[in-house]
């Protein structure tokens, strides 16, 4: 805030000139109010000039000029998490204070590629003859079978195991344990939090005691919310690291013990603002802390009364049916048995019949590589200057607001609740062909996730030169649809953070329930459809239409399915714009307007539809571009410019290419180079474009060039 403002400054003059300006009408009041904004000016550039001293406070692009005053060599920075170099910068004098040490190198990756990282000197996990003087003994050379954590961190970046000798190098990916070796460990994957959604109950179990935190009701696992560093000579541990959480080091957290006494309601993981939580009444559910002493060198035991971790896999029949959950039978009536790795939660059967009266509201976090889809990231939704604003939440009454607001304005969803019914998008036509069309938003409040789990396929009821925006949904259940026109006026329907579930819905196991079924049916052929930051299943679009996607991934479930076209069957579909997406699926369009930085993985199947002649096809060849992208063998383009061609040697591996797994549509390392690093500016093509992983393993391994010590190397290992 100014100390010169308008209204000081006006008090400072003489009395008789403010009397004669009131009686002119206070042009010398406007006079100085002029002044006062210079001055406001002034002083705020004084103050960027003094906070550009500190490298904590300075603006951006002063970064690089404080580094030059210490010697610091700039990065390629290209991510927008990682162009600026505040961190490195405000770290290299303690960087090199500490050079060549794991816990400077630790930090050195974390700065660098923005992932949590962890080093690890693999000479200290070798197996060898120990010196009488200096015994170690947190380094046995045989392993401790006993010590179920040492055994589930085996091989890891957590190991604690030694191990013989390697003679492999490092910086390949495969050598580790050997004297002068360094492994810096990366977690790609990103925790994703879900707030306050109720247990899903499990379709199959008539005694109403079987859950899922996934409300699309699969099997989804846990992750966790890591801790915070705190100090740059602190090496990274488990709760440090977004990773899996796993039945046995949770079940280590909260041992039960039967003389427990002492009740509170957070562990390491479990409780508000941590990995994940139950609350009943608005009241989170207590765990108890105590129990046996913890074996050396082990986490302590936590042991609770209510909450217990097990192991709630399906038990199978002879027949290979499943019939139940594992410790079903066995469960005390007050008890609640969680499995972390799949997501299920197993209820007493006196907390079942509280579930009845009020549900067990659950918050907790699911890994994914990056924001998009519907998701409780940061996001900022449009239409605030409409002059209609509704909202709506708890769960019901959707097709009232929708209808309040069909002639224009914005209906904001504002909780992560599921929505069970089938609504109709309305935007009303615009007669007055003079007149701008009318514009319909309905998105999610910034930090929710709704889920509008429906009974049939959604209309989209978009008028005469009507706009509808979508923004942060998640739709089940049926595909959205908008139906053909009597007149030939445009349509606009823009799906922004969107999730429209691949396959309809899920089953229990996470499977899709209908692999190949279409997300998103435009009938009308003047229609233009934009999607942002989309997951779908197929897209069918008749001829006339425009379809412009970017930063999506279209699952049609098998590489032999459609995944875009006019009518499932290889008819041909509108004019496309993909950009730095993943298509998996064929693909049949009139005109690829663009393609590029994307991944088409299409194939056209043992059997394929005689209306399929490439597993991605352009009817008109003049016209369009294909540049920067990986294309299936036999696919009819127009000419590509350094396109990458599918063959038995260079094809994209993925992690999964399941929706709901934590690494779906990732590229797995063992992806040809052609592909990861194949795009415009070097980075891998398809959806997972914008994390710039190749320039950040590239910018790691320049620092690490700068700050290892003499004779040792190192490799980067990434653990998801």
């Amino acid at each position: 805030m100014s100390t010169l403002d308008a209204k000081r400054l006006y008090a400072l003059l003489p009395a008789v000139y403010r009397i004669r300006d009131e009686q002119q009408g206070h042009p010398l009041r406007a006079l100085v109010a002029l002044i006062a904004q210079e001055f406001e000016a002034l002083e705020e550039n004084i103050e960027q000039l003094y906070d550009d001293q500190f490298i904590e406070t300075c603006a951006d692009w002063v970064a690089p000029y404080i580094g030059d005053l210490i010697g610091y060599r700039p990065l390629h920075g290209v991510a927008p998490a990682i162009a600026s170099p505040r961190a490195e910068v405000a770290h290299t004098i303690a960087y090199r204070r500490r050079k060549g040490t794991a816990a400077m190198l630790e930090q050195l990756a974390r700065d660098v590629t923005d992932w949590p990282a962890r080093a690890v000197e693999f000479f200290e996990q070798l197996a060898t003859t120990q010196y009488m003087n200096h015994v170690r003994l947190h380094a046995p050379a045989s392993a401790d079978l006993r010590s179920l954590p040492r055994m589930q961190q085996q091989g890891g970046p957590f190991n604690r195991v030694a191990h013989t000798a390697e003679m492999r190098r490092p910086e390949t990916g495969s050598g580790r344990y050997n004297i002068p070796n360094i492994g810096i460990f990366l977690w790609r994957l990103q925790p994703f939090r879900l707030s306050d959604v109720p247990l899903t109950p499990d379709p199959g179990d008539s005694s109403g005691r079987r859950f899922r935190f996934n409300p699309l009701g699969a099997d989804q696992p846990l992750f966790r919310l890591p801790a915070t560093e705190k100090q740059i000579t602190h090496i990274a541990e488990p709760a440090n690291v977004p990773a899996l959480l796993r039945i046995r080091e949770l079940a280590l957290q909260m041992h039960t013990a039967q003389d427990t006494s002492e009740v509170v309601v957070q562990t390491q993981d479990y409780g508000n603002s941590r990995s994940f939580v139950l609350r009943r009444s608005g009241a989170v559910v207590p765990v108890n802390r105590s129990g046996p002493a913890a074996p050396p060198g082990d986490p302590p035991f936590r042991a609770i009364a209510e909450l217990r971790i097990a192991d709630l896999r399906d038990i199978v029949d002879s027949g290979g049916t499943a019939v139940g959950w594992a410790h079903e039978a066995a469960t005390l009536p007050d008890d609640i048995l969680i499995d972390p790795e799949r997501g299920r939660v197993l209820l007493g059967s006196t907390r079942a019949v509280e579930y009845v009266v009020e549900p067990f509201v659950a918050s907790f976090h699911h890994g994914f590589s990056l924001p998009i889809g519907g998701g409780e990231y940061e996001r900022s939704p449009q239409g605030g200057q409409l002059a209609r604003q509704r909202s709506a939440s708890g769960g019901d009454g959707l097709q009232t607001q929708l209808d309040a607001i069909a002639s224009e304005g914005r209906l904001m969803l504002g909780d992560s609740l599921t929505y069970a019914q089938t609504p109709v998008f309305k935007v009303d036509a615009e007669l007055d062909p003079t007149a701008p069309g009318k514009t319909v938003v309905v998105a999610a409040r910034n930090g929710a996730r709704p889920l509008i789990a429906s009974g049939a396929p959604v209309t989209l009821a978009i008028g005469a030169r009507g706009r509808l925006v979508i923004d942060g949904l998640v739709i089940s259940g049926g595909a959205l649809e908008l139906a053909a026109a009597a007149d030939d006026q445009p349509r606009e329907l823009v799906l922004r953070d969107c999730t429209l579930v691949p396959g309809v819905s899920l089953n229990t196991d996470g499977s899709a329930a209908s692999p190949g079924a279409v997300s998103l049916l435009i009938s009308h052929p003047f229609a233009q459809v934009t999607l942002e930051r989309c997951i779908t299943g197929p897209l069918q679009a008749v001829a006339g239409a425009q379809v412009f996607m970017h930063d999506c991934i279209v699952d049609a479930g098998s590489a032999s399915n459609a995944a875009f076209d006019a009518d499932g069957a290889g008819g041909v579909g509108a004019e496309l714009t993909v950009t730095e997406s993943t298509v998996i699926g064929k693909v049949h369009t009139r005109l690829m307007r663009l393609a590029s930085n994307s991944i088409f993985f299409a194939a056209l199947g043992a059997l394929p539809l005689e209306s399929w002649h490439a597993p991605l096809m352009a009817e008109r060849r003049q016209e369009g571009c294909m540049r920067f992208c990986y294309l299936p063998a036999g696919a009819i383009t127009p000419r590509p410019f350094r396109c990458v061609t599918g063959g038995l040697s260079v094809l994209p591996h993925f992690t999964s290419l399941r929706y709901g797994d934590p690494g779906y549509g990732q590229l797995r390392p063992a992806t040809a180079k052609e592909i990861r690093e194949g795009a415009e500016d070097g980075g891998e093509i398809g959806v997972m474009h914008a994390l710039f992983q190749p320039q950040r393993e590239t910018n790691l391994r320049l620092r690490l060039d700068e700050y290892l010590r003499f004779g040792l190397h190192a490799g980067i290992f990434y653990a998801t």
